[in-house]
Formats: structure tokens, sequence, C-alpha cells
């Protein structure tokens, strides 16, 4: 029983490191979400911080400012799903080598 004890503290060990080393390159992961066909982007790191955000002049209407607003909420949202994704795919690689039930949460 304590053989096992030691082995899944080393295990949660392992995996806290892993988990660490893929926060810190997540920061450097770049994912961008588009909307209108591509006249608006928006760029976000893999920690979901705003890196850029780009427009096409033709979708710029100043008289129809509500229209852009739900093309940048649009684009945002899509990258947002994008950077959720990798996340979870980096996730998935780590927690795959640990042999953890499915569903099995960790405190970090």
């Amino acid at each position: 029983m304590m053989k096992n004890l030691g082995n899944m503290m080393k295990q949660a060990q392992q995996m806290q490191a892993r988990m660490e080393e893929m926060q810190a390159s997540l920061a450097n992961i770049e994912v961008s979400g588009q909307s209108g066909a591509g006249m608006v982007s928006v760029t976000l790191t893999g920690k979901g911080d705003v890196r850029s955000v780009k427009l096409d002049p033709k979708v710029v209407d100043p008289s129809d400012t509500e229209m852009l607003e739900d093309l940048l909420v649009a684009a945002f949202n899509d990258a947002r799903g994008k950077v959720d994704a990798a996340v979870q795919a980096e996730t998935q690689k780590i927690m795959g080598g640990l042999g953890l039930p499915p569903g099995f949460k960790l405190p970090f």
C-alpha cells in the first residue's frame, strides 16, 4: 500500500512539473481566430492574452459600428475556442502517460 502511495505521489510530482512546463510553453503559442470571411482577425496567446487585432478597411463603417463589434466578438470567440482545443490537446498528452482514470481532476 505504501509503495503504491509513493508511486502516486511521484507521478503527481512529475505531472505538476509537466503542467508547469506546459503553462510556460502556452505563452509562446499564438492562435488566430477570424470572422467576416477573414475580414476580422484576432490573435491570442495560448494563455488567452490578445496579441493582435487586424481589420480589413472594408469592414470599418462608421455608420455601423455594431457590426464591427459583433465581428470582433466572433473572431475572439473563434480564437478562444482554438486556444481551448490546444490546451486540451497538450493536457491530454501529459495526462495520457499517467494512467489516471477518465475525468480525474487534479488540484493544480
